[in-house]
C-alpha cells in the first residue's frame, strides 16, 4: 500500500469515527439531558438554554452560533484545521434534529423523561459519561465540535493560555448565565440549574481526560538480562517493536552489561512480559509509565 492510499485511508477511518462519537454525543444529549434541562458547556450549552428559555429549535441555534464562530475563525485558524470541524458541525446539527424527533413527547408537547420524575442526577451521569466519551472519541480522532473549541484555539494562538483554561472559563460564564434568566424559575430554582451545569463539566471532562488518557498511556521498560540477545530478537521480530541497546556497568559487581530500553504502550505490556518470563525467568525487568511519549509509532509532535 502506497503513502497516499495509507493517509487517504487514515482520514476514512477518522471521519468514520468522528461520525461514530457525534452519534454518541447526540443520543446523550437528546435522550438524557433535555428532558430534564439540564445545561451544559459549550455552544451546545448556549443552544440549549436558548431552547428551554425560548423553545427555539437547538439544532438551529447550534449551527448559527457555530457558523458565526467559524466565519471569525477561518483566517485565524485556516481551513486545513477548520475542515473535520466542519463536518462535524454540520453531522452534529443534523443529528440533534433527528434525535428529537425519535424522542417520545406527552400531550404537553415536552420531552418525555425516559429514567422518570425525580432522576435528574441519574440522567446527567449517564449524558455526561456518553457526551464525554463522543467528544474523547472526536478528538483521538483528529476532530472536534467546534463552538468554544474555536474560540480557545484562536486565543491560543496569540496568548499564552492553556486551551482548558479558556473553555472552563467560557463554560462557567455559559453556565452562570442560567441565573439572569427569569424563564428558569426563581432564584432557587436557577441556582439548581447552574450547580447541575457544574456537575456536566466536571463528569464530561472526566470521561474525556479518562479516554485520552487510557489511549495514549505508555510505558518503558529497563531490562538487564545475560540472555538480553535473545529477549532483543523476540520483541523485535514477534512485535515488530523497536529495541534500544544500552552500555551499562555494575558499581558492584563491576562487570559490563547490555540493557535494554523499550517505550511501548502499555497494552503491550502483558506480550513484554511474556516474552522475557519465557526467554529469561531471573531476568531484573523495570517498568514505569511515562508522561507522553512522541515520534514513530506513538503520539504526533504537534
Amino acid at each position: 500500500m502506497t503513502i497516499d492510499h495509507k493517509l487517504i485511508l487514515k482520514e476514512v477511518q477518522d471521519y468514520v469515527f468522528i461520525t461514530l462519537g457525534l452519534l454518541l454525543y447526540s443520543f446523550g444529549f437528546t435522550v438524557f439531558l433535555m428532558p430534564y434541562e439540564i445545561v451544559t458547556g459549550g455552544v451546545a450549552g448556549i443552544s440549549a438554554i436558548i431552547f428551554y428559555a425560548t423553545g427555539f429549535q437547538l439544532e438551529y441555534s447550534y449551527f448559527l452560533i457555530n457558523a458565526a464562530l467559524l466565519i471569525m475563525a477561518l483566517r485565524i485558524l485556516g481551513w486545513k484545521f477548520l475542515s473535520k470541524t466542519i463536518y462535524a458541525i454540520l453531522m452534529l446539527s443534523f443529528l440533534l434534529g433527528y434525535f428529537q424527533t425519535l424522542l417520545p413527547r406527552d400531550e404537553a408537547g415536552h420531552f418525555v423523561k425516559i429514567l422518570g420524575e425525580g432522576q435528574n442526577f441519574m440522567s446527567l451521569v449517564l449524558g455526561c459519561t456518553m457526551t464525554g466519551s463522543a467528544l474523547g472519541i472526536v478528538f483521538l480522532n483528529n476532530g472536534s465540535t467546534g463552538g468554544t473549541d474555536i474560540i480557545a484555539a484562536s486565543v491560543n494562538k496569540f496568548r499564552d493560555i492553556s486551551l482548558g483554561t479558556v473553555l472552563a472559563f467560557v463554560d462557567l460564564i455559559i453556565i452562570g448565565s442560567c441565573l439572569f434568566i427569569p424563564q428558569f424559575g426563581d432564584m432557587l430554582q436557577r441556582a439548581y440549574m447552574v450547580v447541575f451545569g457544574l456537575c456536566t463539566m466536571v463528569i464530561e471532562n472526566f470521561m474525556l481526560d479518562f479516554l485520552m488518557n487510557r489511549q495514549r498511556q505508555s510505558v518503558q521498560f529497563m531490562i538487564f538480562s545475560k540472555k538480553w540477545q535473545e529477549i532483543a530478537n523476540a520483541i523485535g521480530t514477534q512485535l515488530e517493536h523497536g529495541v534500544t541497546i544500552l552500555d551499562g556497568h555494575g558499581w558492584y559487581t563491576g562487570h559490563e552489561r547490555k540493557v535494554l530500553c523499550i517505550l511501548a504502550k502499555k497494552r503491550e505490556s502483558q506480550l513484554i512480559f511474556r516474552i522475557i518470563k519465557m526467554i529469561d525467568p531471573q531476568a531484573f525487568v523495570s517498568q514505569s509509565a511515562v508522561i507522553g511519549v512522541f515520534g514513530e509509532g506513538f503520539d504526533r509532535i504537534k
